[in-house]
Formats: structure tokens, sequence, C-alpha cells
């Protein structure tokens, strides 16, 4: 071994306990210590760099104090008097298009989607069966017609015959009357002895024929009398009976009528859920028709939100579906409770555990006619509204107060 192998070796000493290894100096070891202490004199230069300010920071500051001096100012003179929502949707009166008879579908008039005007038909049913109903009872309309002449003609003929039982017993009266002044005749002179028994039994015969004349004459008026009654009866049941086939036939004109679906209002149809040749009953669903006119919002205010908002208040109107400037509506009612009461299933609060939750109450907003005449507008899209409760009517303001 030579002795620069020597230096190099790992001497091993052997004490009697663990061996104990010992480094050997080398060049290479020395050249290390000398890399570490000059270490330090390197790393001094980023740090005198790191004592330089960015002017970033100053900058950043300065825009924070001045977006939050404006947001102060935005807010003292404008936000602090709005009250805004997204709760807030289209809505409108949307009517339900269905049959108020049952038949057979002859003829779908429109598609989905169109636009239509009040009056126009949208569904035609087959009106076979309902025209007959009509004609029939039409017919049944007349008859009754005939019968009321008819009856009308016997109590004509009644008072015509009470008229001669009246007149026949005049008659009779002025036949009773002679009879009595010839049997009073004869009496007397039968008690002079002037005329013979006989004669006033004649006399006697003749006055008792005249009173039952009287008394027939009496009955004939009587009986003409309750003909009359029972006639008149008979009419006011004819006249009943055309008050009750005008009602029918004005109930199957109607259901003749009700063969031809048409709008109610103008707007838009949807949802159209027939064809040609179904059968419909009354009351099914055909199709909705949206009206494009008549639309406005519906929007749902936190309850501790409305203790300033009043009919009459401007309302700035964003609608998310079209990216243009806000609209201007204008509040028209606030709903007279929370949307929970009017829920099918209003919570109960008496019974469990009790968790507030803020209520909401639906406000009613109206749109600006001009968006509507556009007829871009429709039902169900969502808004955000701004109220600005500075705008309300000086009455409303001082109830809200």
């Amino acid at each position: 071994m030579s002795g620069s192998q020597r230096s190099n070796a790992i001497r091993s000493v052997d004490t009697g306990r663990d061996p104990v290894v010992l480094e050997t100096t080398t060049p290479e070891t020395v050249e290390g210590r000398q890399d570490e202490s000059a270490a330090p004199s390197q790393v001094q230069a980023p740090a005198k760099a790191k004592k330089r300010r960015s002017p970033i920071l100053p900058v950043v500051a300065l825009a924070l104090l001045a977006g939050a001096a404006w947001y102060g100012y935005d807010w003292w003179t404008e936000g602090r008097f709005m009250v805004s929502t997204d709760d807030a949707y289209i809505g409108g009166d949307i009517a339900i298009i269905s049959p108020k008879v049952g038949g057979y579908v002859e003829k779908v008039n429109v598609t989905n989607n169109q636009i239509v005007k009040a009056g126009d038909p949208l569904v035609t049913l087959d009106n076979g069966d309902y025209r007959i109903a009509a004609e029939q009872a039409e017919a049944q309309l007349k008859s009754q017609h005939l019968t009321l002449d008819r009856v009308d003609a016997q109590i004509k003929g009644a008072e015509a015959s009470l008229l001669q039982a009246k007149a026949q017993k005049q008659a009779t009266v002025a036949s009773l009357d002679l009879a009595q002044l010839s049997y009073n005749r004869a009496s007397g002179l039968q008690a002079q002895k002037v005329v013979s028994i006989a004669d006033l039994d004649s006399a006697k015969m003749q006055l008792e024929q005249a009173q039952a004349n009287v008394s027939a004459a009496d009955a004939n008026i009587a009986a003409a009398e309750a003909q009359i009654a029972v006639l008149k009866a008979q009419r006011a049941e004819a006249e009943a009976a055309i008050r009750s086939a005008e009602l029918a036939l004005e109930k199957a004109r109607r259901d003749l009528g009700f063969t031809i679906l048409k709008a109610p209002y103008d707007g838009v149809v949807g949802n159209l859920a027939v064809q040609t040749g179904d059968l419909v009953s009354a009351g099914k669903r055909l199709a909705a028709l949206v009206p494009v006119s008549d639309l406005y919002i519906d929007a749902n205010f936190k309850e501790t939100q409305i203790a300033h908002l009043a009919p009459g208040s401007k309302v700035n109107i964003h609608i998310d579906a079209f990216d243009t400037e806000p609209l201007v509506g204008t509040v028209t009612s606030i709903a007279p409770a929370s949307g929970a009461v009017f829920s099918m299933l209003p919570a109960e609060n008496a019974t469990g555990n009790f968790t507030k939750v803020v209520q909401r109450v639906p406000v009613r907003i109206s749109l600006p006619k001009e968006a509507l005449d556009t007829g871009k507008l429709r039902a169900g899209l969502s808004v955000v509204v701004d109220v600005d409760t500075r705008t309300a009517p000086a009455e409303h303001a001082l109830a809200a107060k």
C-alpha cells in the first residue's frame, strides 16, 4: 500500500468496545469547507434586495379605499332606499282550454306556439248530436206554443158560454117575474071566486118552472166560470211548459255552441294535447292559452323588507333572459298574507320544535306597456327587481311609516 493510500484509509481502533471509525482529511473535504465558509457572503446580496418596497401595495390600498368610499356614498344616496329581491318571476292569467261538452274532435285549428286573437276557433268537436238536440228542443217549443194557442181558444169559448148563460139567466129572471105576477093575480081572483082552482094551480106551476129555470141558469153560469178557471190553469201550465222548452232550447243551443272552443283573449297557444279523432270529455285539458299583453311580476319579498313597500312605488326590473336596459314597473298591490298562509299545507308551529323561518310576502308589479307590446316577454321568466321606496305616493308612504 502506498503512502497516499494509507493517508486515505479508514483506520479502525480496537479498544475492546465498538470500533470507532476515523475519517482522514482529504483535499475534497477542505474544498467543501471553503465553500461553506463562502456561502454567507453570497446570501447577503438578496437580503439587501428585499429591503426595497413594491409600489403595488399602496396602489391596491388606495383603490380599496376609493371603492369603499364610493360604495358608502352610493348606499347613502341610493342603496338605503332600494329594496331588492331575485325571487321574482313573470306571471300571467293562463287560460286552460277545456270543453264544456264531450264528443269526438272533428278538427284542431291551431298548433303549439301559435299566436291567436280573441274569438279564434281552437278546437272543433263533432256537433251532430248537439244539433239534433237543438232542433228537437225547438220543435218541442213550437208544440208548447200550439198547446197554449188551443187553451186560449178554449178560454174564449168558455167565456162566450158564460155570457150566454148570463143572458139566459136574465131571460129566466124575466119569466120568473111574469110567472110570479100571474100567480099573484090568479091567487087574488081565486079568492074572489073569479077564476077556478085549476087556473090557480096552472099559474103556480108556471111560477115554479120559472124558478127552476133561474136556478138552472145560475148553474150554467157557475159551470162556465169553473170551466174558465180550469182553462186558465191549463194556460198557466202551458206557459210554464213553454218557458221550460225555451230553457231546453237555450241549453241545446249553448251545448251546440260549446262544440267550438274559442280563444277567450289574445295570446299564444301552448301545451296542446289533442288531435283529430280524440274522444274528449267535459273538463279535459286540451291546451293552454298564455297572454302576451297582460303579464305581470310576482316578487316574493322577505318580511323584513316590506315595511316601506307601498303601491305606486317605481321598480327597476332586470330580466335574466334579456341583456337590455332595466324596465321600469310599478308596485300595484301587496298580498294580505305571506305565501305560507296560502300554501296547501300551512305550517303548524304550535306542536313540536319551532324553527323560525323568514317569511316571504308576494308583491304584484305591473310591467310597462311598451315592453308588453314587443311580444317577447314570457310567463315564468326570472327577474330581479329593485323597488325605490322614495317614489311611493304620499298617502301610501305615510301609511307605510
